[in-house]
């Protein structure tokens, strides 16, 4: 809820014009009235209306600066004439009121160019920016003919105001990484590849590992879905990266690195979020040093993550690219307390990325990490990827056994996937909810592709006791559960149902519910503080522990978390620290400020019905591995593309670019 002067955003009209403000209506949506902790924001306009907060708003000023938006902001495909020039048209017809020299005539132009790119331009942006100016001259009116009948200028025409915009897209909002994606598909549709891989990279450097292994939760927010279907726009992601590996390119980094500012900075630990933050302080000149305790690169995509679904040598691909950018890395090395006391002492700034590498408890009687057949999903997953992917350690062979893993994640899917692939006779998952639930929490194929390898799920149930034999796992006994509506409208609880327990003989145990983060490495002393879940605590926005000059990210700021989530925080973070090392304030950007607020106030709009396009064109679906290919080795299993498939799939992207501004 915002209180508000007068706003039509996505249709509500409120009008409190002559009101006075302890009377004012408020709207429903989470506008941006107070646009950072020391400025309010005189108004917001954008793709679906237009918000003043108060009356002190030139509005004439404030369309003319929107229209003035979509010049540098346009990213115009220039395939249609309203979307290259009628932007144009509309600033300089606004501009001319604004200055006092406009007529009668021009707002009859305004609104006949307006209609014209809401009704035939090609791309959301251009049918979208007229729709907020239209709505401030149908309704402030008065104001535009006393600046054309006076010849006079705007109100606020000649001082100094804040204008603030930021382009966006529904998917690229719901992207945690921010990753301007209609740009990466259109590199893909017109065959720019390298275009693509830079779009990407602008925020997400792992443009490999994020094209096979993301959730995509972009997906869920692509306007297509209103209309037939998301794009596939995880699988488009790694058409650029397959292009600059598979051809021998050198990397096509987005930016330049800046000339050095004379500071370091320790990462701790090499996985997504290290890397990342690596990657961009290294762009930003910013000598980095990354810690990493295993004895290869990568972190838990590297040793968790199996061959089948992220191979190795494209991940070493992402990482060697953030090495190209100058990153320096040390291996086998576990940094402790004195550690981190030192490199306060010799870095500028440290950024904590340990992830979390303890596997919790399932909770069940007599669970004892002494019972053979007992084995954490973590010790279980680097055992398998680093003989698989390393040739690191020894085979793990199954062949015989029965196989129990308790999760219902994508760590839960790697071990009984895994555990098919390491010839084991019967693979179980048990999971306390539902198929539904399952596909939510990892992806549809995902769990598809398990179930056509062999893995029986158990929904619904859950381990209540290990049985051993002389600290030899035997048999489990499983409770099974029904979901019972609450009669207050509440959630559904799951309820024991009695009587239906049941046993199942099994020689290995594999909790997968849940890992911790060992935080043993943070000086007691220093008295970080720390979440109810036992990880670093920080404000969420700018990544800045309790102590000065201490940063987190990555699972063990939060717990575990996707990959993509895990850049997201730490291309952020390295923002920051950047600003912080060259000024000594933490501070976000404008444009990090406007990102969350467009995410508070939600880009994509599940109702809306899109018109404009050829609805029924079906989404691309890559080929995979049959079955009885895949099931006895780690090739991987989704093939990706080919380049007709992909040009199909991003012509179906309606490159839904929409601008936002706030007056401050």
């Amino acid at each position: 809820m915002s209180k508000v002067y007068f706003s039509t955003w996505n249709g509500e009209l409120i009008n409190n014009v002559g009101k006075p403000e302890e009377e004012w209506e408020e709207s429903a949506y989470n506008l941006p009235a107070q646009y950072d902790s020391h400025r309010e924001s005189k108004a917001f306009i954008g793709w679906d209306g237009v918000s003043l907060f108060n009356a002190d708003v030139d509005v004439i000023r404030l369309a003319m600066e929107y229209a003035a938006q979509y010049q540098e902001y346009s990213e115009a495909c220039g395939r249609c004439a309203p979307g290259r020039w009628g932007g144009r048209i509309l600033y300089d017809q606004l501009d001319k009121i604004a200055r006092g020299e406009g007529n009668i005539a021009d707002l009859d132009h305004l609104r006949e160019i307006g209609k014209s790119m809401q009704l035939t331009s090609k791309c959301e942006i251009g049918k979208t920016v007229p729709n907020p100016i239209i709505d401030l001259m149908n309704h402030f009116e008065d104001e535009f003919l006393d600046c054309i009948n006076n010849q006079k200028p705007s109100k606020h025409y000649n001082e100094s105001v804040g204008y603030i915009a930021k382009i966006t897209a529904p998917c690229t909002d719901a992207c945690p990484a921010h990753v301007d994606i209609p740009a990466y598909i259109e590199g893909v549709r017109d065959l720019k590849l390298e275009d693509s891989l830079k779009a990407t990279r602008q925020t997400m450097p792992l443009a490999h590992v994020c094209g096979r292994v993301c959730p995509h939760p972009c997906e869920d927010a692509c306007r297509r879905t209103n209309l037939d279907a998301p794009i596939a726009i995880m699988e488009l992601k790694r058409i650029g990266s397959d292009y600059e590996t598979d051809h021998g390119f050198g990397f096509f980094h987005p930016m330049k690195k800046a000339k050095s500012i004379g500071k370091k900075v320790a990462v701790i630990g090499a996985g997504p979020a290290g890397l990342t933050t690596a990657y961009y302080l290294a762009a930003d000149g910013v000598e980095v040093d990354v810690y990493e305790e295993l004895p290869v690169l990568g972190g838990e995509v590297a040793v968790g993550v199996p061959e089948y679904r992220m191979p190795i040598d494209k991940y070493n691909q992402d990482i060697e690219c953030v090495r190209d950018m100058g990153v320096n890395f040390i291996t086998n090395s576990k940094i402790n307390a004195d550690d981190m006391r030192r490199f306060e002492t010799e870095y500028d700034a440290t950024m904590v990325a340990t992830g979390t590498r303890i596997s919790k408890k399932i909770r069940c009687d007599n669970e004892r990490p002494e019972i053979e057949g007992y084995w954490s999903a973590i010790e279980m997953l680097d055992q398998i990827n680093l003989w698989e992917k390393y040739g690191i350690g020894k085979r793990v062979d199954l062949t015989g056994k029965t196989l129990v893993c308790v999760g219902g994640g994508f760590t839960s899917m790697d071990v009984v996937r895994c555990a098919i692939r390491a010839n084991a006779k019967k693979v179980y998952m048990i999971y306390r909810r539902d198929e539904k639930t399952i596909i939510g929490n990892t992806t549809y194929d995902e769990y598809h592709e398990a179930v056509e390898e062999g893995v029986e799920f158990l929904f619904h149930s859950a381990v209540d006791k290990m049985i051993d034999e002389g600290d030899v796992l035997k048999s489990l006994l499983v409770d099974k559960y029904e979901l019972v509506p609450d009669p207050d409208g509440g959630r559904p609880q799951l309820l024991k149902i009695e009587g239906e327990s049941y046993m199942i003989e099994t020689d290995y145990l594999i909790p997968a519910v849940s890992q911790d983060a060992d935080l043993s490495l943070l000086p007691p002393e220093w008295s970080i503080e720390m979440t109810s879940w036992a990880t670093i605590k920080t404000n969420g926005k700018d990544y800045m522990t309790s102590r000065k000059g201490i940063f987190a990210s990555g699972d063990c700021e939060y717990g575990p978390m996707t990959i993509v989530n895990a850049v997201g925080q730490a291309k952020r973070a390295a923002s920051v620290m950047t600003r912080y090392l060259q000024t000594g304030e933490i501070s976000l950007s404008d444009d990090e400020i406007m990102e969350d607020h467009l995410r508070k106030l939600r880009v994509y709009d599940k109702k809306e019905k899109v018109s404009g396009w050829l609805p029924g064109v079906p989404r691309a679906k890559s080929a995979v591995l049959s079955v009885d290919e895949r099931k006895y080795n780690n090739k991987e299993v989704n093939f990706g593309f080919s380049q007709e498939e992909a040009i199909s799939e991003a012509e179906r992207c309606m490159r839904c670019y929409y601008i936002a501004m706030i007056a401050t």
